[in-house]
């Protein structure tokens, strides 16, 4: 049975919608955002980060030209809704304006107010499966009066600690090449914390500082995050083959440092049309593991097998 509550509020990020269903809770802000802060087991640890002040703020003249004197933005941590190909300031969004919300059967749909100097309106919908699981859908609609190429980018900004794993593609394409893995100008190439295998990228979140970022061509839709005895499963639909992605063809993405990880799925880029509006969903699911082996992809294939 699912449940609502609404939270005076949640640490320093104000008030707040906490939806329950006997297992997991979400908890999705309502004075910034939308962003779901919160995910985990009931009584359990937060998947996602939700230290503010740790995650700090920044701003420029081309910032405040666009979006107002005095306004800065904050990764402010859970996850958060953004518009690709990545572009300062034009998709930093604040995110600091309300959030409303409407209940439905199985959990609530959030809007804010629609970004008019972004020309981008954004709409969250959280729906509670029966057990461990819940689905995450977004909309982003273009409220700009020009037609636009755009995907939508969704980044769970996670806590630390953990390993995560991206399965790699295996298809045997002969003569051509099955996989890509796109590296930012800040990655180190030879970082410690990443590794690739035939089967499987690991990506270790320490307390290194230095951040790094990796893509990845995901046919396969899905990641595993394996932190405190849990691990956060990410489903996605992919159009490789179909459809164009940004970052060189990138379905995935990942940022790591030591303040958080985050796990990144995009949508395929659409030209969209004034008025007009693309979706893109992920499941989200959450196991109790502790027998962890990175070893090698025997190793890791027994792990998920047991998922």
């Amino acid at each position: 049975m699912i449940s609502f509550k609404e939270l005076d509020s949640y640490k320093d990020y104000g008030k707040a919608l906490e939806i329950e269903n006997g297992v997991i809770r979400a908890v999705v802000t309502l004075d910034i955002g939308p962003r779901i802060i919160f995910f985990g087991f009931i009584g359990g640890q937060n998947i996602m980060c939700d230290n503010r002040e740790l995650l700090g703020g920044k701003t420029d003249k081309d910032f405040e030209d666009l979006f107002g004197a005095g306004k800065k933005w904050e990764n402010l941590g859970g996850h958060r809704i953004w518009a690709a190909p990545e572009e300062w300031p034009l998709t930093y969004t604040p995110d600091d304006v309300p959030v409303t919300y409407t209940k439905t059967e199985s959990g609530a749909v959030f809007t804010s107010d629609a970004c008019v100097k972004a020309g981008f309106a954004k709409t969250l919908e959280i729906v509670m499966g029966a057990g461990a699981d819940m689905q995450v859908k977004m909309k982003v609609k273009n409220i700009s009066d020009k037609t636009r190429d755009f995907a939508i980018w969704a980044l769970s900004v996670s806590t630390t600690g953990g390993t995560l794993v991206v399965p790699m593609n295996t298809d045997n394409t002969v003569l051509l090449p099955n996989r890509a893995v796109v590296l930012w100008p800040y990655t180190d190439a030879k970082d410690y914390r990443f590794e690739i295998s035939n089967k499987y990228a690991v990506v270790e979140n320490t307390a290194e500082e230095k951040p790094m970022k990796l893509g990845f061509d995901s046919k396969n839709g899905k990641s595993y995050y394996f932190v405190g005895g849990e691990v956060f499963k990410k489903d996605f639909a992919t159009f490789h083959g179909e459809k164009p992605y940004v970052d060189y063809g990138c379905s995935f993405e990942t940022y790591n440092c030591n303040k958080f990880i985050e796990i990144e799925t995009l949508s395929p880029i659409e030209t969209v049309a004034p008025g007009g509006e693309i979706e893109h969903n992920e499941s989200w699911s959450l196991y109790k593991f502790d027998n962890l082996d990175f070893s090698s992809d025997e190793a890791i294939d027994k792990m998920l097998s047991s998922l």
